[in-house]
């Protein structure tokens, strides 16, 4: 029996473009998502802009009686589980239910339900708040709710690690589905765009305070000054490559290897864990640095931690002998839900053979890595790496590729 895992499906739900499709055309098309707060009044916060996804209105993909016990976070996850599933040719009700499991990635949960219900509590009292207020601000509510809408009883479950628990998350699917389970959905959705998310993300003073759209999120470059929030991410269908093969699937890919390490204490004197995770997940996928056709980089947009990213990058490739990307200065760093759309992002150019670009940015002198800048390259890919770090510390790395000869 094959104990590869692979990916048949994708859900997207991103600024610049709601479905996997939409995604890809305006990614490659350099459309951008992120603009001016809209879901509340930023005008008196140091950071106004976000990366919010417009159009989407729960209604017209939920039924009406999931609407009032859901986060805007869970909304698009569950219509994203949905467009994964549609897009493996999966209907869940055809399969075993123990045979299906669900692990997501949450940074934050519900922030605006739990908003919402407690604004009720203080202004009007404890009669007025809503029941589901008792598991819709939870981190697990996304796994629960797709779980319960798809019938899946298998392995189920939650990370939390901040920006790197997407990437954490697949490595926990990648774990169940090596152990027997034929299918698991994961990856990360986030939504924390309302005040009592906004003071939290603030808190890390990570943040962009810039205006211009176009001049606010700006990795690699000498005006780095923070990163731009967003809500988003993706869902991914993960299989057993025989299971795969056995119903006739399309298969994007495979999920070859992983590693996530720790950052030491900055006073230790022992070095960043990015480039001790890049090197475990390529040996992990019995890669050498040589086969990796394209880096997706976490993209901190804080000059330390850039520069962290980029030395390892150069470290274990060598200078500028690897393309680097960050597509994810269109849509804003996503948090649990930016490695899961790289990740996404990455099958669609193995499928496609084309690099999506970095747009904005102007690449430092200080940094001796090869970044797609502007427009797309068109190149044969391979293998990719997806990096994820979470603030604290995390560091997550991924390695994708091709599947089959």
């Amino acid at each position: 029996m094959s104990t590869a895992t692979v990916v048949t499906g994708l859900g997207v739900a991103a600024p610049n473009g709601l479905g996997a499709r939409a995604y890809w055309s305006a990614t490659l098309a350099r459309v951008s998502g992120i603009g001016p707060v809209t879901r509340f009044d930023a005008s008196s916060y140091p950071v106004r802009l976000a990366g919010e996804i417009k159009g989407f209105s729960a209604a017209d993909h939920l039924p009406n009686r999931l609407l009032p016990q859901t986060d805007r976070m869970t909304q698009l996850a569950l219509a994203s589980a949905d467009w994964a599933l549609a897009d493996a040719g999966i209907v869940p009700g055809t399969l075993p239910e123990y045979d299906m499991g669900v692990i997501t990635a949450s940074h934050s949960g519900g922030f605006e339900f739990g908003q919402n219900e407690l604004r009720a509590l203080w202004s009007k009292g404890g009669r007025y708040v809503s029941a589901y207020q008792s598991f819709a601000w939870f981190y697990a509510v996304n796994s629960g709710q797709i779980s319960i809408r798809n019938g899946m009883r298998g392995p189920s479950g939650v990370v939390v690690s901040d920006q790197a628990g997407g990437l954490d998350a697949m490595a926990q699917a990648r774990r169940q589905i090596r152990r027997g389970t034929p299918l698991v959905v994961s990856g990360a959705v986030d939504a924390s765009v309302c005040p009592w998310g906004w003071v939290a993300q603030l808190a890390s003073r990570r943040l962009s305070g810039g205006e211009e759209p176009t001049r606010a999120y700006l990795p690699f470059d000498d005006d780095a000054a923070g990163h731009v929030p967003g809500e988003g991410g993706a869902l991914l269908v993960l299989e057993n490559a025989d299971h795969a093969r056995s119903r006739g699937a399309r298969i994007y890919g495979e999920i070859a290897g992983y590693a996530a390490t720790f950052d030491p204490p900055p006073s230790s004197g022992r070095p960043p864990g990015t480039r001790r995770a890049i090197e475990s997940a390529l040996a992990n996928a019995g890669a050498t640095p040589g086969e990796v056709d394209v880096v997706f980089a976490d993209a901190a947009a804080i000059p330390d931690l850039d520069r962290i990213e980029a030395e390892a990058v150069s470290e274990v490739f060598g200078p500028r002998a690897v393309p680097v990307t960050a597509p994810k200065t269109m849509t804003g760093r996503l948090y649990s839900g930016a490695a899961p759309l790289d990740v996404a992002a990455a099958f669609l150019s193995v499928r496609d053979g084309v690099i999506p670009p970095t747009v904005n940015t102007s690449l430092s002198d200080r940094y001796d890595i090869d970044l797609v800048r502007d427009v797309p390259r068109e190149a044969p890919v391979r293998t990719a790496l997806v990096l994820a770090r979470g603030y604290g510390g995390f560091n997550s790395a991924l390695v994708v590729r091709a599947f089959g000869p």
